[in-house]
């Protein structure tokens, strides 16, 4: 079952960190007419059949369930959708590597260690202390790799007060999203009672977070086409490719999103807190391993290279870390 979990926590991850790929071979298309199809189909169109194809009648899920915990779920999934939003806007004044560092870094720390503090698993022992340690190595290779990708293209010469606290509050946005997905399992356990499983009954946590989620994202791009005047985009500029891979985007981080679901239950008591900073781990690394086999990395100095792979290995650490505390003892 703890192998199953893992498997399905790595392959999250490399959907995660392979998704954003199609964005930088569309063409003609604006952010926000990529950005716009990318949320509609991650966050709207993706669950709605998940949780048709396997619950149907989720309105009866989410009535069994507390209300607190559905109200969890609309409000965090809400609050992620303005951390996608921000995640944007520090990219564009940091730069990708120095923004990753700070977000991701940020959420995995966030997002792992908040989730036992609510569900009460305080408890120092091997796998907790295991956890802290695979959370701390992973912090580490972050802020690795976006030195390594500062020192390629300089990105922190140009960096802005404003950039870091957008960068600093995607990081904690995006952590919201793994605290409300903790505060929601009990949504699950409602779909247990009426005899789904516990991934199928998870689905509908993911309806009710990306469904709210998609709200801010949506009438940003919304405000984006209407002052670029960028909606004729859609059918003007190579619509078939645009279309083609924006919606590609969206099945790859609903993939990453619905395994990440599926492998929670399988790690044990602290499933969320083992499975976010694995499955952002691996999505970290495949997303520098993309870098390098597109050659981003080809007229970068060696000494930024040279660092940029001791990064990858002290993620790579991280991972074993994360995934030995599923096994150990409490």
């Amino acid at each position: 079952m703890i192998s199953l979990g893992i498997f399905y926590a790595v392959l999250s991850g490399i959907c995660n960190g392979l998704f954003s790929a199609p964005m930088k071979m569309i063409r003609g298309w604006k952010w926000e007419n990529i950005w716009l199809v990318f949320i509609v189909v991650a966050c709207l169109a993706m669950p709605f059949t998940v949780v048709m194809a396997t619950v149907g009648d989720y309105r009866a899920v989410l009535a069994e369930a507390p209300g607190g915990a559905v109200a969890a779920a609309f409000a965090f999934g809400f609050a992620w959708g303005f951390g996608a939003i921000l995640f944007g806007l520090s990219v564009d004044r940091l730069g990708v590597s120095l923004a990753n560092t700070l977000v991701i870094g940020l959420s995995s720390a966030l997002g792992s260690v908040v989730p036992l503090l609510i569900g009460g698993a305080w408890n120092l022992g091997a796998r907790l202390a295991l956890l802290l340690l695979g959370v701390a190595t992973f912090i580490l290779g972050v802020w690795i790799c976006g030195r390594a990708g500062r020192m390629r293209d300089g990105a922190a010469a140009g960096a802005s007060g404003t950039g870091y606290l957008f960068a600093i509050g995607s990081g904690v946005m995006s952590a919201v999203f793994n605290i409300g997905y903790s505060l929601a399992l009990p949504v699950a356990d409602a779909g247990q009672r009426l005899g789904y499983s516990r991934f199928t009954a998870t689905n509908c946590i993911w309806l009710a977070m990306l469904g709210a989620g998609s709200i801010p994202s949506i009438v940003y791009c919304g405000l984006l086409m209407r002052r670029h005047a960028s909606a004729p985009l859609f059918v003007r500029e190579t619509p078939a490719r645009g279309w083609t891979l924006s919606v590609l985007m969206g099945l790859l981080w609903g993939a990453s999103i619905f395994l990440y679901g599926a492998a929670t239950p399988l790690l044990g008591d602290i499933g969320p807190s083992i499975g976010w900073p694995l499955s952002l781990a691996v999505g970290l690394l495949v997303a520098n391993l993309m870098g390098l086999f597109l050659g981003e990395w080809r007229t970068a100095p060696a000494s930024a290279s040279r660092l940029m792979r001791a990064g990858i290995l002290t993620l790579l650490a991280a991972i074993v870390l994360c995934a030995l505390s599923s096994g150990a003892g409490a």
